[in-house]
């Protein structure tokens, strides 16, 4: 097994998009790559971490650690970490965890192909293997951030936004279609500000435009839009492209005035509501899933109840939420107190999701008897699970269809009925 290499991807799907770009260089050179095995062979390993929250950190620093266990016992010949993690923190990780053979941050991959190889081929850049299932692909179209949002280490970690060029984004995506991709996730820290630095010019909506005419591009969905300065003519291509999913992942982590401003978001109360109607009245039957923050420093219970009130409003067709962690570096773990208690932050946690499965449900109840074109996934015990336009691999809600005795290929789009909804899942039959 000594060419083979077991590549262990934590985080986001970010991090998947740079394991992949890995992968394929080394399988290029000769190498096999397993990839989150359940069962690590390798006498190779290469373990890329995330670093954004500290339940993800704590998690990439204990698989090093199960790592470098393997590595004493004599079961490993070389380890080496990239990513988020190792990006922040090589210095100290370097000194705490000496069985690493070499710590690598977040642009510098490159060189763990060209330390176990000496080739690095410039000519596959664009070229990844695909850990999804083959028929959809995320693809990154920035790297970095320039807010600054009080509780984010983005930032720090990953620097200042950096667009790819619209013509390199494009030949990946042919390229993926040829392999038989057709359902792309358009991803970055933050979606709204592409093309201003490469393009002096907000390039979102024709980024957009241009990938949606590709043919065999049957899907493109957007991730991770910032709400201030949000580029509000990609709202016409949403609506009037139909492999543009009616999906916009958006995160408006609060709503009162009061945390606005201590998170640094950029944008106040009045102008979220109003570029949520806009959104909205833009692209009617749109699903928006956001996120939110409870418990940052600072944030009152009248904070709180702001905060319900909004999800109460505006019923966010996804949502999810996390609590507040004070991470090194950041605006608020330098300027302010984290006076919220943890289990008072549990506990606003627990009641604003409790509300948001209510709403859930009353959003997926509204889908009984319609008919909506879904994307199979796999193929389950009892089950064919899908997906619609507005469900996301990995984090939204999925189609559970009844088998069918008619011939169902995994990565096809078929019509299905809607008879039956949870809080998370649908039910449905073929048509």
């Amino acid at each position: 097994m000594k060419n083979t290499i077991d590549l262990i991807t934590l985080g986001c799907s970010k991090n998947l998009v740079d394991s992949e770009y890995v992968i394929r260089q080394f399988e290029a050179n000769g190498y096999r790559v397993a990839h989150d095995p359940e069962t690590p062979r390798g006498k190779i390993a290469i373990i890329n971490t995330c670093g954004f929250i500290g339940d993800a950190k704590e998690e990439s620093i204990n698989m090093i650690l199960a790592f470098a266990e393997r590595k004493q016992k004599g079961k490993l010949d070389k380890l080496f970490v990239m990513g988020c993690l190792s990006e922040r923190y090589k210095d100290e990780l370097r000194k705490e965890i000496p069985e690493v053979d070499k710590f690598y941050g977040k642009f510098d991959y490159q060189n763990i192909v060209k330390e176990l190889t000496q080739n690095y081929r410039s000519d596959l850049r664009l070229e990844r293997t695909l850990t999804t299932p083959r028929h959809y692909a995320y693809v990154k179209i920035s790297e970095g951030c320039n807010r600054r949002c009080s509780y984010c280490a983005i930032p720090i970690m990953t620097g200042k936004h950096l667009s790819r060029p619209m013509e390199d984004i494009e030949n990946e995506v042919k390229s993926l279609v040829s392999q038989g991709v057709k359902e792309f996730q358009l991803i970055a820290q933050d979606l709204s500000f592409y093309g201003k630095d490469l393009y002096k010019s907000l390039k979102l909506a024709e980024l957009t435009e241009r990938l949606s005419d590709i043919k065999g591009v049957e899907w493109l969905r957007l991730h991770y839009a910032y709400p201030a300065d949000f580029p509000l003519d990609i709202l016409p291509v949403m609506r009037e492209r139909d492999n543009v999913c009616k999906y916009l992942d958006i995160a408006f982590q609060h709503i009162s005035d009061n945390m606005l401003k201590k998170m640094r978001r950029g944008i106040t109360q009045a102008q979220t509501y109003e570029l949520i109607d806009k959104i909205r009245a833009e692209v009617p039957d749109i699903h928006l899933r956001t996120t939110l923050m409870v418990g940052h420093s600072g944030e009152t219970e009248e904070d709180f109840e702001e905060l319900k009130n909004f999800v109460e409003r505006v019923r966010f067709e996804r949502m999810g939420a996390f609590k507040y962690s004070a991470e090194e570096g950041t605006y608020s773990y330098i300027h302010y107190k984290d006076d919220v208690p943890e289990d008072e932050k549990q506990r606003r946690l627990d009641e604003i999701m409790a509300m948001q499965q209510d709403i859930s449900l009353e959003i997926n109840r509204k889908k009984i008897g319609k008919t909506l074109k879904v994307i199979i996934d796999r193929e389950d015990a009892d089950y064919f699970v899908g997906r619609t336009q507005f469900d996301s691999p990995e984090i939204d809600p999925e189609v559970l269809i009844s088998l069918s005795k008619q011939p169902i290929k995994i990565g096809d789009f078929y019509n299905v009925q809607i008879n039956n909804a949870e809080e998370i899942d649908l039910y449905g039959k073929f048509i």
